[in-house]
């Protein structure tokens, strides 16, 4: 049964963050936001959803591990499973806004929360505070950016056409829905998965780390696909690097505005967090050393191969 619970988890968390998606960036193209800021904002938020639900349901229900170890292990997987499997499959190129303004972005975030968990072993209500003022003044900043420039969609996208003719009332309906199945979701895989833990007598660190967090994943894998398989790279990386920056800021902000996350397992403070901002890092030569402007399919490799390592040495 607990096995049942953690596929039933994973399917609604992935169906929630679909009708997320879709309900979200027709209400976004309606405001005529390009699709890099779409990607980075948006895209970025609704694939983040199912790490805020089971987040927020762990820290809630007295598993902070869960909690934390979510956001950091889909933090990772992001970059080295996701991106790299993207990469390994469609080359992606690289834009200027993702060099000048998404990395560094990303890369100030990472920093700052690795080292606020080594100073405090915990994420506290005035770290949430900060987090979702940081969110804010970030998202209002690259959109108003966005709003300066000539806007284009693909024309030939079958995601936005198709939710480029939405209803208001059909896209609100999309996000209620996929909000519902998030919840339910978050519910079943968490209670699966303690009690596995468990049964196995792994520690809730690990499960987290690694179960959930592909699980929580399953969104922006199928989006940064969806998006390269239709040769839009900058919506595919720039949903990756906003998911990341969104899971730390929005996933633990929030969280954090509702109660403190402690860490309990000193290796969340001692490895995994160093590893998550060691592939943060790493990004950057993968995108400007190697071959410049593109993540080819052999630096895709070395990612996916990085983050297999990760985990089986867990």
């Amino acid at each position: 049964m607990d096995y049942i619970n953690i596929v039933l988890g994973l399917f609604l968390l992935a169906m929630g963050g679909e009708f997320l998606v879709k309900g979200s960036v027709s209400l976004a193209l309606r405001l005529k936001i390009s699709t890099l800021v779409v990607g980075m904002t948006v895209v970025s938020f609704a694939t983040s959803a199912p790490e805020l639900f089971v987040s927020l349901d762990a820290a809630l229900g007295g598993y902070p591990d869960i909690s934390l170890g979510n956001v950091i292990g889909s933090n990772i997987s992001n970059i080295g499973l996701v991106l790299g499997f993207t990469a390994l499959i469609f080359p992606l190129k690289v834009t200027n806004d993702t060099y000048e303004k998404n990395y560094p972005m990303l890369l100030v975030v990472s920093s700052v929360f690795v080292l606020l968990i080594y100073q405090f072993q915990a994420i506290q209500f005035w770290m949430g505070i900060i987090f979702v003022l940081t969110l804010l003044i970030f998202v209002f900043i690259i959109i108003r950016s966005s709003r300066k420039k000539v806007v284009q969609t693909p024309q030939n996208d079958e995601l936005f056409e198709q939710v480029k003719s939405f209803s208001l009332w059909k896209s609100i309906t999309y996000l209620i829905l996929g909000g519902l199945a998030l919840y339910f979701g978050a519910d079943f895989l968490i209670n699966g998965a303690i009690t596995i833990a468990r049964i196995w007598g792994v520690t809730e660190r690990i499960i987290s780390i690694s179960v959930i967090a592909i699980g929580t994943s399953v969104p922006e894998l199928a989006a940064s696909l969806i998006a390269a398989v239709r040769k839009e790279e900058s919506l595919a990386i720039g949903n990756l690097l906003g998911s990341n920056i969104f899971n730390v800021l929005a996933v633990l902000g929030i969280t954090s505005l509702v109660t403190d996350i402690p860490v309990e397992d000193a290796k969340i403070f001692t490895k995994d967090i160093w590893i998550m901002l060691g592939f943060v890092l790493l990004l950057y030569p993968v995108m400007r050393v190697y071959s410049k402007s593109t993540i080819n399919r052999f630096e895709g490799s070395l990612m996916l191969l990085a983050y297999i390592a990760y985990i089986y040495f867990l």
